[in-house]
């Protein structure tokens, strides 16, 4: 797909499709009022006749309107004006491109990027607008014999801005965007290849993959045996019931000086959940493949960062496990030795993500890093508390905290902080162990966070539960990508790059 931004009256286009909106009740905006007098009143009489109303999603296609140079406009219903939000717009993106693209209007200007949003900037709509075209244009279909992909696609776009002043800006927001992406496509590829191809060494040859096609990525493993010298018998009692062994897989990237302390992004990568010996019920079970989301994030948010050349330095790890139940398993009632000494005492052997991220983070204390997060689909509580539309954000630094909640604003990848308050550590009280690995129902998303909390005191941390936004469920699952833009939007701040650069 090829972007990009010019500035331009909509009656000098020559192009297979046009793309003006219109808003409700029958509204022109603009750019379509100037369509509609050079076509002499052609389109405010085909409103008239109630053809098309103006709201939301509608769509209209036209063909040959007079005194039109380009072949089609396509009329976009965009709501009530005053309304237009960052939600509607990003939807009308989608849906226009879908519908352009099963058209066979193999390219279009589009004039959308024009429309005023509450708040937001032509970088931000240019930006957006990339992102949700090609997020709408992504399909998987590696594994299909019949790919049934349509016959003239969309191959080319070029959205327009309102000044020759605006250019730049929005070709940086075209460049900004691909590249953010193409990271989210990392992560949905990754996270939507079926289980028997996506394991634990299957993620070590992903980052193999990025190190060998950017001169800033070097990548390194730590396998079962390093792991266990390191004392890592959490992290390895997770991975024991199954035949694929664990692996974590470890991704620099050297785009700051030497001696500059690296921030270290962690990924929960467990390529398959089953539950272990506390086994989980078989409706939607498939869709634990999906438990590897926050490494496949990690792996995406590397992509961005490698092809944007970020200057500072970033290390992301994908912790790869895979729990299954088998006669090696682990089971309820063993108590682990974590590579930090502490105890755990095992009350549910699927609450595992968190044991496997106990030694992970631990291992990242060699890295002197200046902040840690992780990103693990950790808990069905999360769900339950803030559904698929936020991440769970939790953090003892305000500081951090309040970077990515700011990250999430500027990004549209929404996140919402849970407190961690000190009351709800005594949840995690064992009789036999320094703390158990389950806090019980109340709470859960929160008793997770505070359990990992035990083990990040050498650094400032920050934990993302992305259990509901990971994946979309259902006859149409899928993954979503997130929360890639807002860690890579994050990253981009913390390096420096705007609008400008």
């Amino acid at each position: 797909m090829e972007f990009s931004v010019k500035s331009g009256s909509p009656e000098k286009q020559r192009s297979a499709c046009i793309v003006v909106g219109v808003f409700e009740p029958r509204r022109l905006t603009a750019v379509a009022e100037q369509l509609d007098e050079i076509s002499e009143g052609y389109i405010s009489n085909l409103l008239r006749r109630g053809d098309l109303e103006g709201k939301a999603g509608q769509m209209l296609l036209l063909h040959h309107v007079p005194n039109v140079l380009s072949e089609r406009v396509l009329l976009v219903g965009c709501g009530k004006e005053r309304e237009l939000d960052e939600r509607q717009y990003k939807q009308i993106i989608a849906r226009t491109i879908k519908t352009l693209n099963e058209t066979g209007s193999m390219e279009a200007v589009c004039f959308l990027t024009e429309l005023h949003v509450k708040g937001r900037d032509t970088y931000w709509k240019v930006r957006q607008a990339v992102e949700a075209t090609q997020d709408s244009l992504y399909t998987f279909l590696q594994l299909k014999t019949k790919k049934g992909e349509p016959r003239r696609p969309l191959r080319k776009i070029v959205f327009n801005v309102p000044t020759r002043r605006e250019l730049t800006v929005g070709e940086r927001a075209v460049e900004h965007g691909l590249a953010i992406a193409a990271g989210a496509k990392v992560t949905k590829d990754v996270a939507n290849m079926p289980p028997n191809i996506c394991n634990p060494g299957y993620l070590w040859e992903q980052a193999q993959e990025l190190a060998s096609n950017y001169s800033s990525i070097s990548a390194e493993v730590v396998d079962e045996a390093k792991m266990n010298e390191l004392g890592m018998q959490a992290y390895l009692a997770v991975g024991r019931g199954s035949h694929n062994e664990s692996m974590m897989s470890i991704i620099h990237h050297q785009g700051g000086a030497a001696n500059q302390a690296p921030i270290v992004l962690v990924g929960k990568g467990l390529t398959f959940d089953s539950g272990g010996i506390s086994i989980k019920p078989g409706e939607a079970m498939d869709e634990m493949k999906y438990d590897m989301g926050g490494a496949a994030s990690v792996l995406g948010v590397m992509h961005t960062v490698a092809e944007l050349n970020l200057p500072i330095n970033v290390i992301g790890v994908l912790a790869g496990c895979e729990n299954m139940p088998d006669g090696n398993a682990y089971r309820p009632g063993d108590i682990l030795t974590t590579m930090s000494g502490q105890t755990v005492e095992v009350l549910n052997t699927d609450a595992e993500g968190r044991l496997v991220l106990c030694d992970a983070l631990t291992y990242v204390e060699r890295y002197e890093p200046e902040l840690v997060i992780d990103v693990a689909t950790l808990t069905g509580a999360c769900v339950i508390a803030l559904g698929a539309h936020a991440t769970g954000l939790m953090s003892q630094h305000n500081p951090l905290a309040h970077e990515l909640l700011n990250a999430s604003e500027q990004s549209s990848d929404r996140a919402w902080r849970l407190p961690l308050w000190d009351e709800y550590q005594s949840q995690l009280d064992s009789p036999f162990a320094d703390m158990t690995n389950l806090g019980g129902r109340p709470a859960g998303s929160i008793t997770a966070g505070c359990f990992l909390s035990r083990f990040t005191k050498k650094y400032n941390w920050a934990h993302l539960d992305i259990a509901g936004t990971a994946w979309r469920g259902g006859k149409h699952k899928g993954a979503t990508g997130r929360p890639v833009p807002m860690l890579s939007q994050f990253l981009m701040n913390r390096a420096g790059v705007n609008h400008e650069d």
